[in-house]
C-alpha cells in the first residue's frame, strides 16, 4: 500500500500561477577603418619603436587606432618585421572586443593578409584591453623583405583595413507586449513618389518632368511652401520650370524630401550622366540650400567630410563658403593645411580657381595653417587626414598588451622642420596674389 501511494505522489504536478523568463545577450557592435600609408620607403628607417598611426576611429562608444612600426616594434627584431597593433584610444577599463587586421592585396587577386578573431572558435574568449593605450596586434607581422617584394605593396603604399567587434552584454527581462516593426512611412511615402497617385505639379528641369505632391513639399520646404501657399504664392499652380539644377540632382532632391534619406547614386543617375559621388552630393548640398532642406544639407556636408582628398578638397572648400557650412569649411582648411596635403592640393586646378575667385580664403588657410601648427607641439593624435603619416615614438617600457599613445614625440628633425618650410610656402603664395 505504501508502494502504491509513493508512486501516485510520483505523478503528481503541482499548480502552476504563473512563470516568468529573462536572458543575458552578448553580442558585438562592429565598425571597420581603412588606413593608407602613401610613402613607405621614405618610412623606413625611423627606428625600432617608432610608429605611424592612423586618424582614431568610433566602435561601439570607444576610440580606435591602427599602429604600423615600418621598423618593428622590438629593437631585437632587427628591423626583420613590420609590426602592426590596434590601440584602444580612449578612456576604457577591461573592453572586450574581437579584431581583424587585413593587408590588401593590390593586384586584386584577393589574396590578402589576415589575421582575424572573428569565423574561427574563441579558445579563450575575447581579448580584453585593460585600459587606454592598451593593444592587440602582432610584433612580427610581416617579414620586411618579403613585404617588399609583394603585391601588397605599390606606388609605394600599402593598404591596411582593420575591423574592431566591441563585445556588448545586454538584459532582457520578463515582459509581455507587442512587436512594433520599425516605422515604414518613409517608405509609404516614396512609394507615393514612384506611383505618382495624386500628384498635382510638374517640375520640367531641362529634358525632364517630375510629378510631386504641393502639400508634401510644402510641409518639408519654406521655398516650397512660400511658392503654393504664401502670400506671393499660388495654390492653383500646375508647373514649375526649374533652372540650374540637373534632373539627376532635383531627383534626388525629391526623393530625400519624402524618404527622409541621402539617395544612392545608382537610384538617381542613368549611364549617359556620370559622376562621382562627392561631385553628386556637392550638386545636392547646392539645391538642399537653394530650398532651405535643413538636414539634407547638413547629411551632404557630412559625406563630403569622407569624401575629402586632395583632389576635391578646394572645390568642396569653395561649396561650403558659397553655401554657408561653416562645419566643412572647417574641416577642409584643416586638411589643406596638414603638411602632408598643403603642396598636392595648391598644385592642384581646383586651388588655382579657389585663389583666383577667393582670394580672401587663402587668409583663413593661412590662420589655420598656423593653428596647426602650434597645436602640434602640444598634442600629436586626432588630426585629420587620409594621407598623413607621424613618426612618433612610444613611452619607454611600456609592454606590448599595454602602451600609453599620450607618452609619444616627435622623430628628430621631422615636422617641425617641415612646418616652417611650409609656412613659407603659403605666405609666398599669399603675397603674390596681393
Amino acid at each position: 500500500m505504501a508502494e502504491l501511494e509513493e508512486d501516485r505522489m510520483g505523478d503528481f504536478k503541482p499548480f502552476s500561477e504563473g512563470s516568468s523568463c529573462s536572458r543575458s545577450i552578448s553580442e558585438t557592435v562592429n565598425g571597420s577603418h581603412q588606413f593608407t600609408i602613401k610613402g613607405y620607403s621614405l618610412a623606413k628607417g625611423m627606428g625600432a619603436g617608432k610608429y605611424i598611426m592612423s586618424d582614431s576611429f568610433s566602435v561601439g562608444g570607444y576610440d580606435w587606432a591602427i599602429y604600423f612600426y615600418p621598423d618593428g616594434k622590438n629593437p631585437e627584431d632587427n628591423s626583420m618585421y613590420v609590426s602592426v597593433f590596434i590601440a584602444l584610444a580612449s578612456d576604457g577599463t577591461d573592453v572586450r572586443a574581437l579584431f581583424k587586421l587585413t593587408l590588401v592585396d593590390q593586384s586584386e587577386k584577393g589574396n590578402d593578409k589576415v589575421h582575424s578573431h572573428f569565423d574561427r572558435p574563441l579558445d579563450g574568449g575575447p581579448y580584453t584591453l585593460k585600459y587606454r593605450g592598451s593593444m592587440w596586434g602582432y610584433k612580427r607581422f610581416f617579414r620586411r623583405n618579403l613585404l617588399e617584394s609583394s603585391e601588397y605593396l605599390k606606388d609605394d603604399c600599402l593598404v591596411m583595413h582593420c575591423t574592431v567587434g566591441v563585445v556588448k552584454t545586454r538584459f532582457e527581462g520578463s515582459k509581455q507586449g507587442v512587436t512594433v516593426p520599425q516605422s515604414d512611412m518613409g517608405r509609404n511615402f516614396k512609394d507615393l513618389l514612384d506611383s505618382e497617385v495624386g500628384c498635382d505639379i510638374v517640375f520640367k528641369v531641362k529634358s525632364e518632368s517630375f510629378k510631386a505632391h504641393k502639400l508634401i513639399l510644402a510641409a518639408r520646404s519654406p521655398v516650397f511652401r512660400a511658392q503654393f501657399f504664401g502670400l506671393v504664392g499660388d495654390p492653383s499652380l500646375e508647373e514649375v520650370v526649374v533652372e540650374d539644377i540637373e534632373p539627376f540632382i532635383f531627383k534626388a532632391m525629391l526623393l530625400f524630401i519624402y524618404s527622409d534619406k541621402l539617395p544612392d547614386i545608382y537610384e538617381v543617375m542613368d549611364s549617359m550622366n556620370v559622376c562621382s559621388y562627392a561631385v553628386m552630393v556637392q550638386h545636392l548640398l547646392a539645391a538642399a540650400d537653394l530650398y532651405n532642406l535643413d538636414r539634407l544639407k547638413l547629411l551632404c556636408e557630412s559625406k563630403l567630410c569622407e569624401e575629402i582628398n586632395t583632389d576635391n578638397v578646394a572645390t568642396t572648400l569653395a561649396l561650403a563658403e558659397q553655401h554657408n557650412c561653416p562645419q566643412l569649411k572647417a574641416i577642409c582648411l584643416k586638411f589643406i593645411a596638414n603638411p602632408a596635403n598643403l603642396g598636392a592640393v595648391m598644385q592642384s586646378e581646383a586651388f588655382v580657381h579657389l585663389k583666383e575667385s577667393c582670394p580672401a580664403m587663402l587668409l583663413e588657410l593661412l590662420e589655420t595653417f598656423a593653428s596647426v601648427d602650434d597645436n602640434s607641439s602640444l598634442t600629436l593624435s586626432r588630426k585629420r587626414s587620409g594621407s598623413s603619416i607621424y613618426a612618433q615614438d612610444l613611452a619607454d617600457g611600456a609592454a606590448t598588451e599595454s602602451v600609453n599613445p599620450n607618452g609619444r614625440i616627435w622623430s628628430e628633425g621631422s615636422v617641425p622642420d617641415l612646418n616652417h618650410r611650409v609656412y613659407v610656402y603659403v605666405c609666398s603664395v599669399y603675397d603674390s596674389i596681393w
